[in-house]
């Protein structure tokens, strides 16, 4: 099976040759504003990481203005290089003022950077509205009835025993007590209302006779 041939994108093509020319602009404008060595080749690199960043925040949605602010920043700098070194401007005797520019670009494409490459603060407003949702009081569990079976008539044999007892208060273990208190209390933190016997039951796991033996060492 033959592969297919290779297609090539005359948009990229197109954008790679002005990035080059675009990149040599810059080379030659820091060189002639006596920014030279490995400095010069700084200079576009730190211009074309600026565009892309803006570029990223802009497709992010996230903080439109300042993808623009910056974007256009970099844009004004690489294009200014275009224009200064198309025989507008006399490379062998650059102004003072341009000088400043060139030398100040290395701080403000940091601070772009920097500024693009950190995510915006979370609205306050949606944390707290998210929190409020998590923290929300889950709803208490139902009373569940115990339904007994019906008692029929002439089997004494199948007439249900009555519930046990409630134990004393007294024997009712330490351990059990203390891990009560701290389901009544956490009950209370989140509802705001002290916790009835059912809900104590449910939580515990326990008979109901228990629970209401519990209950009275909560009171």
């Amino acid at each position: 099976m033959r592969k297919p041939p290779v297609r090539v994108d005359a948009v990229l093509v197109q954008a790679v040759i002005a990035a080059a020319l675009s990149f040599a602009h810059l080379h030659d404008l820091a060189v002639a504003a006596s920014q030279d060595g490995w400095k010069a080749w700084a200079y576009p690199v730190s211009v074309d990481l600026l565009l892309v960043a803006a570029w990223k925040r802009l497709r992010s949605g996230e903080s439109k203005a300042a993808g623009w602010s910056w974007f256009l920043v970099a844009l004004a700098a690489s294009l200014g290089a275009n224009i200064a070194t198309a025989g507008l401007l006399d490379l062998s005797n650059v102004p003072p003022w341009l000088r400043v520019l060139v030398a100040g670009w290395p701080a403000a494409a940091f601070l772009g950077g920097t500024l693009l490459a950190h995510d915006p603060a979370p609205d306050r407003a949606a944390v707290i509205a998210e929190s409020d949702v998590i923290d929300a009081p889950a709803p208490a569990p139902e009373e569940q009835h115990e339904v007994e079976p019906p008692v029929r008539a002439r089997t004494p044999e199948l007439v249900a025993e009555p519930a046990p007892p409630s134990p004393p208060a007294d024997h009712v273990p330490a351990a059990l007590i203390t891990h009560a208190r701290k389901v009544a209390t956490e009950h209370h933190t989140r509802t705001g209302a002290p916790i009835d016997t059912a809900t104590l039951r449910a939580r515990l796991g326990v008979p109901a006779p228990l629970a209401e033996a519990i209950a009275t060492h909560l009171t």
